[in-house]
């Protein structure tokens, strides 16, 4: 798969009104102080750490793991161009959180499987493990047609991820986090042409096109939804 550049640039997800907002759903979840330690696995440019790491006054950076190497990643956190596997097998680092936050998708069902394990293993005693993901029986998210039809097709697959996730794991806790979004069309058809969500990397340009005209008749000016995800927390 391509990589996913833009899906916190220049979008509702990294603009501060949602970090402020998501950090504080993530602060009812799990019990965090200065001294705890936290893993952002597939962590983009790093914002939401960077922001929580302000919050708390973290003594440790948090460490955020992602194949591609953003420049203007933020400086609160320590960042490391590496696999997830790779790295949680190696690290002798034990944290309080865990943070997966759209990104379980891209991991194949064994791998998942794996990487569980593997962060239950590097918990501290009240740590907890945070996967985020699209709500596959609530999706809002504007598409045209063809972006519609794989996104579909995506969603479905997650669902089957999920109950293999809730299969494997004993000691689950299912909660949603819902974020009201009021975008201008313009913006967002940006966000298309800059293919922010991983349902667009396959689509040729020619499609995307096609599809920014679609949307452009199909919608008014603005765009208001929710963005809806499904939230699992595991415990060790």
């Amino acid at each position: 798969m391509k990589p996913l550049k833009n899906w916190d640039n220049n979008t509702w997800l990294s603009s501060q009104k949602y970090i402020n907002s998501f950090n504080q759903f993530i602060l009812k979840q799990v019990k965090l102080n200065k001294n705890s330690r936290i893993l952002d696995i597939g962590c983009g440019r790093g914002k939401i750490l960077g922001n929580l790491s302000n919050k708390l006054r973290l003594s440790n950076k948090p460490i955020g793991l992602d194949i591609e190497n953003h420049k203007d990643k933020s400086k609160k956190m320590i960042f490391k161009k590496i696999d997830a596997l790779s790295f949680i097998s190696k690290t002798k680092i034990t944290f309080d959180l865990i943070l997966i936050k759209q990104t379980i998708h891209l991991f194949k069902k064994k791998q998942v499987i794996k990487l569980l394990s593997l962060c239950k293993n590097k918990l501290n005693p009240n740590g907890k493990i945070i996967i985020l993901s699209l709500d596959p029986n609530k999706n809002e998210i504007p598409t045209f047609s063809l972006m519609k039809k794989k996104l579909t097709i995506s969603l479905n697959k997650d669902e089957k991820l999920f109950d293999l996730i809730l299969k494997n794991q004993s000691k689950i806790i299912i909660k949603r986090y819902v974020y009201e979004v009021r975008i201008l069309k313009t913006k967002y058809l940006q966000m298309i042409r800059n293919r922010y969500i991983s349902t667009l990397l396959s689509i040729s340009n020619k499609q995307i096109q096609n599809g920014i005209i679609e949307i452009k008749n199909d919608y008014g000016k603005f765009f208001k939804f929710k963005d809806r995800l499904i939230c699992f927390i595991i415990k060790k």
